[in-house]
């Protein structure tokens, strides 16, 4: 593995892992009223299209970062629409 692959790949561990705390949270809390729906919402599409982009390259660090990205927002966004009209947010 070259530099780059290296700084791709602590990138993408990073910024995947970084949802691990929220997502946490959310599942123990259950609350989600300060989470926007349309911005949660428009994140997990951008994360499908990333995804679908990284499967058409055939680029595994696109395609294992954003896979569970995609996981741990999704369940977020679960959640959040679970809660809808319970928790007093959107």
């Amino acid at each position: 593995m070259g530099l780059t692959d290296a700084v791709g790949a602590v990138a993408a561990a990073l910024t995947t892992l970084a949802f691990l705390p929220q997502v946490v949270k959310t599942l123990k809390t259950r609350r989600t009223r300060d989470i926007s729906t349309s911005m949660w919402s428009m994140f997990c599409a951008g994360v499908a299209l990333w995804l679908a982009y990284g499967l058409m390259m055939g680029a595994w660090p696109l395609i294992a970062a954003n896979l569970l990205t995609l996981v741990l927002a999704g369940i977020i966004l679960g959640v959040k629409l679970a809660n809808r009209g319970r928790d007093g947010g959107e």
